[in-house]
């Protein structure tokens, strides 16, 4: 799993640092959407030179059909934060929510997000319930043996200075949220923080993806 680094934008000492957005995304996702991409395409190619009679036009017509959706399902959910607001860039919408709107978010079996007296599934951060017994047996056996933890300068009520910093002794997801929940507390009443949830359609892939199922069906009901 990728988050960006922080970089802090120029200002006044007397200022709050600002800081770039921080990205939160699947890694095996990304890997999964280049290889089906990649696999799609060399097909699609070798039906479109080497097909005879309707396979080649069958092979484009389906191209945008499946590249599309993959992409959008893989490649494209993300979410981004900074001192002002919360991103969640799901396939098919992307949902901006000043953080005065949010109101929590939960890692259940998957992560939702509550902002607007509306809740959102944030595709980019997948619950994964291996990493999350992972992380209760190793607390457990920590907990028996007596380890006191990680240093008071890795915890998190003691990382005001080290925002980009996840939780390494919880699964993925788990610390995400808890991060994010973190920022949605710190940053709530912020001036800058305020403003109204906006919801937008993804018509980049919609429109491409029906046009694409059209032509597809119209090529195959011609054969």
């Amino acid at each position: 799993m990728t988050e960006s680094d922080r970089t802090p934008d120029p200002g006044s000492a007397a200022e709050e640092p600002q800081y770039a957005d921080r990205v939160y995304r699947s890694v095996p996702g990304l890997i999964a959407g280049v290889m089906l991409l990649a696999i799609a395409g060399w097909l699609i190619v070798d039906a479109v030179l080497s097909g005879t009679g309707a396979t080649p036009w069958v092979a484009l017509a389906a191209a945008p059909v499946f590249a599309f959706p993959v992409a959008a399902y893989t490649l494209r959910p993300a979410v981004m934060a900074n001192d002002r607001r919360l991103i969640v860039r799901n396939p098919l919408r992307t949902i901006v929510a000043p953080w005065s709107t949010v109101e929590g978010l939960k890692a259940g079996y998957s992560v939702e997000l509550f902002a607007g007296g509306r809740k959102f599934q944030v595709w980019a951060v997948p619950v994964s319930l291996r990493q999350r017994k992972r992380a209760t047996r190793r607390a457990s056996r920590a907990a028996a043996d007596g380890d006191p933890g990680l240093p008071s300068t890795r915890r998190p009520a003691a990382r005001a200075h080290r925002q980009d910093d996840l939780d390494p002794t919880r699964a993925w997801s788990d610390a995400v949220v808890a991060s994010l929940a973190e920022q949605a507390e710190r940053n709530a009443h912020k001036p800058a923080a305020t403003g109204e949830l906006r919801v937008s359609w993804s018509w980049w892939i919609i429109v491409p993806t029906a046009v694409g199922l059209v032509a597809l069906l119209t090529v195959i009901a011609a054969t």
